[in-house]
């Protein structure tokens, strides 16, 4: 009775540890595209600066909402496998960063615009 519970934790273990990769991985390659339009738009000639801020500010704004995305899943994952294991502390620290994710969004979407608008509005 008591090596199944234990296998059985080892492998829900594994999979939080596969999952967690997976997001990580998901998070980086969808920073690393949306920092690649920046790069192309600025590489296609002539660019007015009222535009480049404006791709720019799209682009940190999809960027800090990706981010919170992936640490708010993380977190998730991390809450589930607390959950599992019965254990309080990966409990904790799963809504401490599901919330810090939720965080991250809610930056992205209301004040990198407003920081937008002051940029655009000193030039």
């Amino acid at each position: 009775m008591r090596k199944t519970t234990i296998q059985k934790r080892e492998k829900a273990s594994k999979k939080s540890k596969l999952a967690k990769r997976a997001v990580m991985f998901s998070t980086v390659v969808m920073c690393i595209m949306a920092l690649t339009t920046v790069t192309a738009f600025a590489a296609s000639g002539t660019v007015s600066t009222t535009d480049f801020v404006d791709k720019t500010i799209t682009v940190l704004q999809s960027i800090v909402s990706l981010i919170g995305g992936g640490l708010g899943v993380w977190g998730v994952v991390n809450l589930i496998e607390g959950y599992g294991g019965d254990n309080a502390a990966a409990k904790s620290q799963g809504m401490k960063q599901f919330v810090a994710g939720l965080g991250l969004i809610i930056l992205g979407i209301v004040v990198v615009p407003v920081l937008g608008t002051m940029i655009t509005s000193a030039m």
